[in-house]
């Protein structure tokens, strides 16, 4: 992996997510089949996420699919100057949780994304994602570009 890095607020202008649902702190190395992450916005007692001030590791789903984002978006930038085409959500598949809940977990979440299939009308990556030593969740993530949208420059 490449050591170029990124953070929050470079992260922000690179996702369609809004305020607190931009779930990543940082980018700590990324290039053209993987990237890594860092955050501890698990540990906000105001991430949207929360339910009865619980963070359910179900979650851990969303924080697999914004590496996705983050990585296409990063690789949009790279080659054409553009932003990433808005894309849906498809599948989650051997989505493995191994903790219940998040929000009880003082140590920094890492993530590893990694592409498996990527093309014009959409990606199929694998991520995993550790608190510490401890693997909290792993699985693979599918997204469709929508019919008709495109990169701008």
């Amino acid at each position: 992996m490449s050591d170029s890095r990124c953070n929050e607020t470079e992260i922000r202008a690179l996702l369609f997510h809004a305020e607190r649902m931009v779930l990543w702190q940082s980018v700590e190395a990324w290039d053209d089949n993987s990237l890594s992450c860092s955050t501890s916005t698990h540990n906000d007692v105001k991430n949207p996420l929360r339910r009865d001030g619980a963070l359910s590791s179900i979650h851990l789903a969303e924080y697999g699919a914004q590496m996705m984002a983050i990585h296409g978006a990063l690789l949009v930038r790279k080659n054409t100057g553009g932003t990433l085409a808005p894309g849906v959500l498809t599948s989650l598949k051997d989505f493995e949780m191994h903790v219940p809940r998040i929000d009880d977990i003082s140590a920094v979440l890492t993530g590893t994304a990694k592409v498996l299939i990527s093309g014009a009308s959409g990606s199929i990556y694998e991520f995993s994602i550790d608190a510490g030593d401890r693997r909290v969740a792993s699985g693979r993530v599918s997204v469709l570009t929508l019919p008709g949208a495109t990169t701008s420059t």
